[in-house]
Parts: structure tokens; sequence; C-alpha cells
């Protein structure tokens, strides 16, 4: 790991940290339940071992109270735990995640073409998620277990010094033991686990995602043995990890045996000589044990760690250092009013990894304006669509409505020019759904009418309205129909300029035209820019633009 690397993973680490003021509540709760734990079992003790010797019910009933209140306190602060320490990871876990897809947005789509889906749904999902355990898992039960062992130590020692002694130098070996053989026997496997639940992750989202096409080209087999090996390397980590964190475990208990042995065995000879009578001899043996109960926690707080810096490695392997120079940035200035003019003026586009798409286009598209871009597939019109909605940087002039587009922010660049891609994303929900996060505050009639000017509207009342669900992906729907939804979609948003890429792409032929035509129609007085192989319908647009090699001719 480099230097620089380190330094990330550290920030990441840091961000995965509930502030203090979140935190601390956790915190106090879980000493307090962990002193109750102690605390009941010593009063237990003593008042167990003095009902047998003492005759006066005074200091009984005040340890009777002692073990009542300490069993519903141990309760309540548990609990209380509980309930601040989730809270305050669960709400540092959604902002950890927010930060990550905020780092995203700049490189989609342009700058994740390369980037294996499987493993960026992994650290968004998997490890990400696992970033809680360091607040949960690793500090705070680390901190209590520490509070609790040093007053645990202090208070011991006061009764019987040896007994505190040994309970000290048991505590210590512990530590060691847990940390030291759990690195030894435990971190490559634990470091091994996240990356194969990634690879199966990657592995399952390939399979599933293209099951058809396996399936047609008789590859389906072997995509479900690259399944089946990723599972089982999955496990295979997973047992060794478990494996080294269980002999961790074994000796930290074989060592809370070992405290409290110790403590009898250097206490007893004091029974006789008056030193230490028979209740604080319970104590001081009985003590040990609940410490290391609550000292059980160090192992799996060590794997816990291991495990947390992995997925922050991973996190930072999937987050980039900096945007390619080949992406636009979203700063810019936010503007509103913008009409539906567009200018371009030897207009050049590079794609991440120098593989230049534009090299020369001039464009003109006036309000109201509907224009067709031609041209052979890879001649640039898709980079052409990148750019325009800002995903590419541009040289050259590129201007909306007389206003230069560069100084524009992304957001506003992308409220004025809309996309409706090739292949349409539609989401596994009901039509209205995959319609309002266009516009969430769109009525259902507002719905239903701009699915009648789509052409869907009769489509959508046979199936049983906007509830009537679209599949993954669009799998209940034809490619035509996916692409008069997300048409709707950007109608429903009211760009001043519309985009389409390759709208009959995946459509019959035979229904191609039909579809250009009610698309051209629905955009009403919108300019509209159609990048398009196949001709549109004669008498459906104004002009058209023809690219070459990433040129205007």
């Amino acid at each position: 790991m480099t230097v620089q690397t380190d330094a990330r993973v550290r920030e990441i680490l840091r961000r995965a940290q509930p502030p203090l003021a979140g935190f601390l509540p956790g915190l106090l709760w879980g000493v307090l339940s962990a002193t109750a734990a102690v605390s009941l079992l010593a009063v237990s003790g003593w008042l167990i071992v003095s009902a047998s010797i003492v005759d006066s019910l005074v200091p009984l009933s005040i340890a009777v109270v002692g073990v009542r209140f300490f069993a519903v306190s141990r309760a309540v602060t548990r609990y209380l735990e509980r309930l601040s320490g989730h809270d305050a990871a669960l709400r540092r876990l959604a902002v950890t995640r927010a930060d990550m897809v905020h780092r995203l947005i700049p490189l989609s789509p342009a700058g994740l073409g390369r980037t294996d889906r499987g493993r960026v749904l992994s650290a968004l999902v998997d490890d990400v998620e696992n970033l809680q355990n360091l607040p949960l898992r690793v500090v705070q039960p680390l901190a209590v277990a520490g509070v609790v062992a040093v007053g645990a130590v202090v208070f011991v020692t006061v009764v019987s010094p040896p007994a505190g002694l040994a309970l000290a130098v048991c505590l210590l070996v512990a530590a060691g033991a847990a940390v030291g053989l759990g690195w030894m026997l435990g971190s490559r496997a634990e470091t091994r686990v996240s990356l194969r639940r990634a690879e199966l992750s990657a592995a399952l989202v390939d399979y599933f995602g293209s099951l058809d096409v396996l399936i047609a080209y008789g590859a389906e087999a072997a995509a479900r043995k690259r399944v089946q090996s990723a599972d089982a390397a999955l496990r295979n980590a997973a047992t060794r990890a478990s494996l080294a964190q269980a002999i961790a475990a074994g000796v930290v208990s074989a060592m809370a045996g070992a405290a409290s042995v110790w403590a009898l065995a250097s206490t007893y000879p004091g029974l006789r000589t008056g030193a230490i009578d028979g209740p604080w001899l319970a104590v001081v043996v009985l003590v040990p044990m609940v410490v290391f109960e609550v000292f059980g926690a160090v192992p799996i707080a060590a794997a816990s760690w291991r495990s947390v810096r992995t997925s922050a490695r991973r996190v930072v392997d999937v987050l980039p250092q900096r945007r390619p120079d080949e992406l636009r940035g979203d700063d810019g200035v936010d503007a509103g009013g913008i009409e539906g003019s567009l200018r371009l003026r030897n207009v050049r586009a590079t794609w991440p990894g120098g593989v230049e798409g534009l090299r020369g286009v001039d464009l003109d598209l006036e309000p109201g304006e509907r224009v067709l871009v031609s041209g052979a597939s890879g001649a640039g019109k898709s980079t052409l669509a990148a750019a325009l909605v800002g995903f590419l940087r541009v040289d050259g002039e590129y201007s909306l409505g007389g206003r230069d587009a560069a100084t524009l922010s992304g957001p506003t660049l992308r409220s004025v020019v809309g996309l409706c891609e090739q292949s349409p994303q539609l989401f596994d929900e009901d039509i209205r759904q995959n319609l309002l996060f266009a516009r969430d505050t769109a009525s259902d009639d507002e719905l239903r009418a701009v699915l009648d000017r789509v052409g869907l509207g009769e489509w959508v009342r046979e199936r049983g309205g906007l509830d009537a669900r679209v599949g993954d992906r669009g799998a209940l729907v034809s490619g035509g129909q996916a692409q008069r939804i997300a048409l709707a979609r950007v109608l429903l948003r009211g760009f001043p300029v519309l985009v389409l890429d390759e709208p009959t792409a995946g459509v019959d032929p035979a229904a191609s035209d039909a579809l250009l035509r009610d698309l051209l129609e629905a955009a009403r007085e919108q300019s509209v820019l159609l990048i398009s192989h196949v001709a549109p319908p004669v008498g459906t647009v104004d002009r058209v633009v023809r690219i070459e090699a990433g040129r205007t001719v």
C-alpha cells in the first residue's frame, strides 16, 4: 500500500467514524452496561457468601437492593447502548454511502465504461456497509473493554493486591494473544473475505444480467461454474477467518479461568490470617470471569478492524483519486431561463483513455427545430450526445441560448439538455415510479397525459394503469415501449432541448417509422436533436447533419 493510498484509507475510516457528539452517548451507555454487569456479579457473590456467615439482615438487604439495581440497570443501559450506538453508526453509514455516490457521479457514465459492475456494486453495498463495524465492533467495544478492565483491576487491587496483579497480567496476555494470534492466523484470510465477496458479487451480476445471452450461446454452464467457484472460495476464506477468531477467543477464555485460579491461589492464604474475609474472597475470584466476558469483545474487534480496513481499501480502489481530464466537472454558474437554442463550432471531445470521439463538429439548433444527426457506427454520434449533456469535456465553442456552456454548472446544463439514450434505464418498479423520479410532484393525471403524448395511453390502460410493472431493466416491455417511457420522462421534466440517441435501436424495423414519428410529434415546441443512422419519415425533421470520423461534413 503506497503512502498516498494509505492516507486515503485513513480518510475513509475517519469519515466512517461518527462524530464524538453522536458517538459518545452510546460509548457511555456501553461503559455503564459493562460496569453494571461486573457490579452485579461482585454483589451477588458477596451476598451469597455473606448470607451463610452473617446474622444481621441489614447488609444483606442492602446487597439484595444492589443486585436488583444492577440487574435492571444492566438491561436498560444495554438497550440504550444498542439504540444510541446503532443510531449513530447508521446515520454515519448513510452519509458515507451518499459521499461515495457523490464522488462517482462525475464519472458516470463516461468514466465507468471499463469498470467491473460487480466490483462497484460490492463496494457500494458490502464494503461501505462493513464500515459501520468500525464504531460498533471496533472502537466502542475496545473503549468499553479498556475502561472496564482498568476499573476492575483498580477495584480488585484495592481488595487484594495479589488478585489485582493476577487480573492485570492475565488481561495483558489475553490482549496480546487476541491481537497477535488473530493477526498471524487470520489476517490473510480476513483480507481475502472482502475480495472473494466482491468476486462472487461480480460473478452473480454477470450471470443473472446476461443469462439469456449465456443460454443462447451455450455458455451458461461455464458462467454457473464461475459462480460456484467464487462461492467456494468465499466459504473457504470465511471458514479460515472464523477459525482464527475462534482460537483467539479460546485463548481469552482460558486466561479468564487462569485469572480466577491465580486470584484464588494468591488470596486464599489471607483468609486464614484475616487479611481478607470470605465474601470478599468470592468477589476477587468471580470478578475476573465477568471482566473477561466484557474483554471477550477484543478478538472480535481485532478481526473486525482488519475487515473494516480491507473494505476501506476496496472503497479507495473503486473511488478515483482524481477525475480524468476528459470528463467535465459540475462546477459552474447555476442559471435559469435558458432557451432551447444550441451552437457548436469546431467542437472536439475525447473519452477517458485518450480515445478521440469528436474532431471538429459544427452544429446549430434553433428553438423548436428538429435536426437529424446521421452517420455510420463509430462516427461519433453517441460521443456528441455525451458531450452535449456534460459527460465529456468539450474543446471549442459550445453555447446554449447564447450562454457559454463551459460556464454553466453540470446540473444547469442537464436541466436544459435532456438525453434519451439508446438503451433507456427502467427500474423494476411500476410505471408510475419510473416516471415520478423525473418530477416527483406530478399527479396521476399529468402522468397519464404525458403517456398519451408518447402513444402509450391505451397500452397502459390495458395493462391495468400506472401500477403496471415494467420488470427488471424493462424486461416486461418491448424496446419501442421502453423508448416511449423514457421520452415520457424527458417530457415530464420539461427540457428545452431533447437529444434522442438512437431511439430505434432494438426496435423492429417495421415499427421504426411509427416510433420516430410519435417521438418527434410528442416533443411539440421543444428543440430536438435526433441522433440516428436510420432515416426518419419524410417531413419529420427540418435539417440533416452528417458526421464522419468525428467531423461534420
